[in-house]
């Protein structure tokens, strides 16, 4: 008899860990999205950012999707397009950017840019590249590229390898100018 009762406890006791067990399982949906999140990101949606220095508009950037990255070096991420407005002193639009990614180093003030760059100044000359940097603390020379350039100007495009530029897009040289470049007689140096 004591034989019997012992099974039966034997029995309750498998039965009722195999409930346990089978009561703990999780949602794979669940654990799956709770692994998609990715930890130390913060997101936001329609982002609407003012720069300013010394209480003046310089910038403000819009975008429709940004990530704050806390990693060893902290990052601000914008994977699906950005465009930037750049103010003067006398708070007028100097020049426009686009692109469809942008990535802001925080620790150096550096902005790294690519696919489909576009920069128009006021006098409507545009850049077009791949890639492009965009660092806050170089003065006169906050733009820069080491790879393929494209300015259109009004009556001339002008095509090269690396370029630098101010912010305001009204200066700018291109490393290795490719290709012919028409100048008129007026701006020639004189013997």
């Amino acid at each position: 008899m004591q034989l019997i009762k012992g099974y039966k406890k034997s029995i309750a006791a498998f039965i009722s860990g195999c409930i346990f067990l089978s009561a703990c399982e999780n949602n794979t949906a669940v654990v799956d999205q709770l692994n998609s999140k990715r930890l130390g990101v913060e997101e936001a949606k329609n982002v609407d950012i003012n720069y300013t220095l010394g209480g003046k508009a310089k910038a403000k950037l819009l975008s429709p999707l940004m990530y704050r990255v806390q990693d060893t070096i902290p990052y601000v991420e914008f994977p699906k397009k950005l465009h930037v407005d750049f103010y003067n002193d006398s708070a007028g639009v100097d020049s426009r950017l686009d692109a469809l990614y942008g990535k802001y180093y925080e620790s150096q003030s550096k902005v790294f840019l690519k696919d489909s760059v576009k920069v128009v100044n006021v006098l409507g000359d545009t850049l077009y590249c791949d890639e492009l940097w965009w660092d806050r603390s170089k003065k006169d020379h906050e733009f820069y590229t080491d790879k393929p350039v494209r300015i259109r100007r009004k009556m001339q495009i002008i095509d090269g390898v690396g370029m630098d530029a101010r912010q305001d897009f009204k200066e700018w040289h291109i490393i290795i100018p490719k290709g012919f470049i028409k100048v008129p007689s007026s701006q020639f140096p004189a013997n």
